[in-house]
């Protein structure tokens, strides 16, 4: 079975500022040819777990998920794994509200942005609008957090807000959080609700 850590921890000590030897030994290695580029965590739980579900095995592909931390990162990614560094092919998810940035930095490094796909707040938002709020809240009563949810949604300042926007914010209030529920998130799509998105990111890849 292919593990694609070593890539990964190499290109994310390269972006740092490391050397990026081992990041290219790596890719050579392990005959990586599309790396998908996601802002965290959670984004590469949920991407690797509907692969899973779909019967791929995306490292075998040479597919990597590389999170890089933060959207502000994706023209240094880029410009290291697109045609100016290991020149793999590039694809991934960004926010709407990041677009116009996404779009640039792409441009720079020379990356079509093609296999690129807009979540319209991010991928925990378009997960929370598949499932439904009653479902999710289904899901985080069996993992034991509907006390933290019923107190969490009890706070004034969430009073204003509407239920997806609160179950949103809710997964993002615990460290760790986001990452488990990118998973489990996903393992409780309907095959016919996954978020298009992912949907078509997975297709594309």
């Amino acid at each position: 079975m292919v593990d694609m850590r070593a890539f990964r921890e190499a290109v994310t000590d390269w972006a740092a500022g490391g050397s990026g030897g081992p990041a290219s030994e790596s890719a050579g290695r392990l005959r990586v040819r599309t790396a998908v580029l996601v802002e965290g965590p959670s984004d590469l739980a949920a991407v690797e777990t509907l692969a899973v579900r779909q019967g791929r095995d995306l490292a075998a592909e040479g597919v990597c998920v590389v999170p890089m931390g933060g959207a502000m990162s994706v023209g240094r990614y880029a410009a290291l794994l697109g045609p100016p560094g290991l020149d793999l092919r590039l694809a991934g998810l960004c926010d709407e509200g990041e677009q116009r940035f996404y779009d640039r930095a792409l441009e720079r490094a020379g990356v079509s942005r093609r296999g690129f796909f807009v979540c319209v707040a991010d991928l925990e938002d378009e997960l929370v609008r598949a499932l439904g709020v009653d479902r999710v809240e289904e899901v985080v009563r069996v993992e034991g957090d509907l006390r933290a949810w019923q107190t969490f949604v009890g706070q004034p300042a969430q009073q204003d807000r509407s239920a997806p926007q609160r179950m949103r914010r809710f997964l993002g209030t615990r460290k760790g959080r986001k990452i488990r529920y990118g998973r489990l998130l996903v393992e409780a799509l309907d095959p016919d609700r996954v978020p298009a998105p992912l949907d078509k990111l997975l297709a594309n890849l």
